[in-house]
């Protein structure tokens, strides 16, 4: 998906929501496992509850790669029933040597059909760059994440530039080089408001994938307000929040309500920085 068309869902359907399929065997409401494909009927219900309240889907691949084929199968089934109005995330956090990047690339983008793949930039420009070969395509690095451990390195200050910086700020700076505005966002947790304005600045036109708002904590308001810029330039994901809102018969429901209490949210947001 191109970015232009990005931006116009988001405008369109006033909403900047992404939706995490993390779909669980051991929480998703028990009379599914009675079906041919309990992931997917799971997904398809949260998918015609939620489409019209999002611009994206999220599958976290080790959801669906735990169960061997039949796992892919469901994701493969997932993300041809999202179909081509959602932008597609496929949070595999990959990232290798070139030529096995290339074969990751081809997997997800061309075979698989995701708009997207979260990437891991620890091994450098040349793990990164197979991943630009395809239009409309994007590589989602990630860069400050919202996990607990993130403080381990990310916030480190490299010692040896004399410059202050943070390995973090140091893979945007330098990363930032490798794709364009249309081709690479970044991963950027909720669960760090206070560095987000500065995140911002640094990459003023980039879309910021931001995570971590609703379970772990992240406020939508406090992360929007930090972030955006006058596209929009955000995708807020949302996973156990809206998913698991339920694990009754009213799950669909359930995660349709949390879904629109976001996008409202949203909606409001964007009409105050007059982004529609």
């Amino acid at each position: 998906m191109h970015k232009e068309k990005l931006v116009s869902l988001i405008k369109q359907r006033q909403s900047y929501l992404s939706v995490g399929l993390d779909t669980d065997l051991d929480k998703i409401p028990t009379y599914l496992l009675d079906t041919e494909d309990p992931i997917f009927e799971f997904n398809k219900a949260i998918i015609d509850a939620t489409r019209d309240l999002c611009v994206a889907y999220k599958p976290n691949t080790a959801f669906y790669e735990c169960y061997g084929a039949k796992g892919w199968a469901s994701l493969q089934k997932t993300i041809d029933y999202i179909g081509k109005d959602h932008f597609i995330i496929a949070d595999a956090k990959r990232g290798d040597i070139g030529n096995t990047s290339a074969r990751y690339a081809k997997a997800f983008f061309e075979d698989m059909g995701a708009d997207g793949v979260t990437v891991a930039p620890y091994m450098g420009e040349d793990s990164v760059g197979p991943f630009f070969g395809y239009d409309g395509k994007w590589v989602i690095l990630l860069a400050l994440t919202s996990n607990k451990g993130s403080k381990d390195f990310q916030n480190d200050v490299i010692a040896s530039t004399g410059s202050g910086k943070k390995v973090y700020e140091k893979v945007i700076e330098t990363s930032s080089k490798w794709g364009s505005e249309s081709s690479l966002m970044y991963v950027v947790g909720a669960t760090h408001p206070e560095q987000l304005g500065e995140i911002r600045k640094m990459i003023p036109n980039h879309f910021l994938l931001i995570p971590g708002v609703g379970a772990q904590g992240g406020d939508l308001t406090e992360v929007s307000n930090q972030s955006l810029n006058p596209e929009c330039g955000i995708l807020v994901n949302s996973s156990r929040g809206i998913i698991y809102a339920s694990n009754g018969k009213d799950f669909a429901e359930a995660a349709a309500s949390k879904a629109k209490e976001m996008q409202s949210t949203m909606q409001a947001i964007l009409e105050s920085h007059n982004i529609i």
